[in-house]
């Protein structure tokens, strides 16, 4: 059977110089539970203490509806000021572009200050990758690049991404752009393969993009499937986890970082021992026949 090859042990954000893990830890819920600094802290060490030194947040994360807007960033900004060694350790990724309670804003006044804001709470000079949240249909691409190209200019921002842009968004504001893309950040998953045959991975290899997948699991659906379809892609998944002694969320995130785009699976996880066993990933071997497997079983039906 042929076998496909192991992730490297870094993976290059698209033609960017800035070499990440393979497999990234993101903190949706950093700011849930009233979590203190020192809990964050505890889990950025976990990250990083198991190679997962690439880490990713957003300006929107702890915004509960009414209030919260930025305590993610805020929270890690204080864990990197208690101990500004992390800082060095890791490649840190935010997000921005969506204004409460507006959808989203990408206006050049707006852009500037969120990134400028993004600055402030994570206590930093400079943010690796600043990455557009949502796109903002109202805003044209040429103004939004000049705002992105002066803060890579400026160096506020190395490297630029994009997160649920559509194809047509993403070329679009890549032909604006004299700091091209390096990243786009959609869904994917096992259960979410709609970008393996529509297109998107396509263009993100085409581009010289490295997508970042956002809910790797499926929003929890695989460690608890109901679903004929959940429950048949959780058994493909376990027919590799059993052989190579490790979990099914594990094999789904080794399952993505197969893909030849060098799909980097983001941990939504805030707990330290499930983000350290992350990294047991990069040692899962996929033969052909079981990764078809997994995906045959996500479509319903065979391949053509």
């Amino acid at each position: 059977m042929s076998e496909l090859p192991l992730p490297p042990a870094t993976r290059r954000l698209g033609a960017s110089d800035i070499e990440v893990s393979p497999i990234a830890w993101g903190m949706w819920r950093l700011a849930e539970d009233g979590r203190s600094a020192a809990d964050a802290a505890k889990l950025v060490h976990a990250a990083l203490d198991s190679g997962i030194t690439f880490l990713d947040t957003a300006d929107i994360y702890g915004f509960d509806g009414t209030s919260g807007f930025g305590d993610a960033e805020v929270l890690l900004g204080e864990v990197l000021a208690a101990e500004p060694g992390l800082r060095e350790r890791m490649v840190l990724a935010t997000k921005g572009g969506i204004l409460p309670p507006l959808p989203y804003d990408q206006s050049a006044d707006y852009l500037r200050k969120a990134i400028e804001d993004s600055l402030r709470r994570l206590q930093v000079d400079v943010i690796d990758l600043w990455q557009i949240h949502r796109p903002d249909i109202l805003a044209h691409p040429q103004e939004t690049a000049r705002v992105l190209d002066d803060a890579v200019a400026s160096g506020k921002v190395r490297a630029l991404g994009v997160s649920n842009f559509t194809q047509a968004q993403i070329a679009a504001l890549q032909h604006f752009l004299s700091s091209k893309l390096a990243t786009t950040q959609p869904e994917i998953s096992p259960l979410r393969i709609d970008c393996f045959e529509n297109g998107e991975l396509d263009q993100a290899l085409m581009l010289g993009l490295t997508p970042m997948a956002w809910s790797p699991l499926g929003g929890g659906r695989l460690a608890a499937p109901e679903s004929a379809r959940d429950k048949a892609v959780a058994a493909a998944l376990d027919t590799v986890a059993e052989a190579q002694g490790v979990s099914r969320t594990v094999a789904a995130y080794s399952w993505l970082m197969a893909h030849p785009a060098g799909i980097i699976p983001i941990i939504g996880s805030q707990n330290a021992t499930r983000i350290a066993e992350g990294a047991e990933a990069l040692k899962v071997r996929w033969t052909r026949q079981d990764w078809y497997a997994v995906l045959v079983a996500a479509r319903g039906v065979p391949l053509p």
